[in-house]
């Protein structure tokens, strides 16, 4: 089996878009696209998301005790797009208020997850982080930004 044609079918299962932010330890706010979140645990409150073992700053997530996982709305299309790009994870100012735990809360999420970071796990190319949610806000309305088969979608 090829990495594209896995990719291409892992591709087939939408997600929710989210920006994981944290701080490095010059405490810069980072914020970086991923769509690799899930709930594991209600009691006690876990959920995970998965980091490729060779992005540029790996060393500033695999290090960092506490992070938010922010789930966008379908109008944030253009933060998830910024984020996602190689060499840019510096979060401007604009774009976020401070955390209850210093990592940086993106403004207009729908939900904003602030985690401690759990445990991690060697997972193939991948380093898999759970955090233990300490915090949570959310908006009352909004529709989440979906990932499918290579590009954005709505619910409708």
């Amino acid at each position: 089996m090829e990495g594209r044609e896995l990719r291409n079918a892992l591709g087939r299962f939408a997600t929710g878009v989210c920006i994981i932010t944290t701080t490095t330890e010059e405490r810069v706010p980072i914020g970086m696209t991923a769509n690799s979140f899930a709930a594991v645990s209600l009691e006690p409150p876990l959920v995970l998301w998965s980091l490729q073992n060779n992005s540029e700053v790996y060393r500033d997530y695999a290090a960092a005790r506490y992070f938010n996982i922010n789930v966008l709305s379908n109008e944030q299309q253009a933060l998830s797009n910024q984020y996602a790009r190689k060499g840019d994870h510096a979060v401007a100012s604009e774009h976020f208020r401070p955390g209850k735990y210093g990592a940086p809360v993106i403004r207009n999420a729908l939900v904003t997850f602030e985690c401690e970071l759990d445990a991690t796990h060697a997972g193939g190319d991948h380093l898999i982080i759970v955090g233990r949610v300490l915090n949570m806000t959310h908006r009352p309305t909004g529709k989440p930004l979906l990932f499918y088969g290579g590009t954005y979608g709505e619910i409708h």
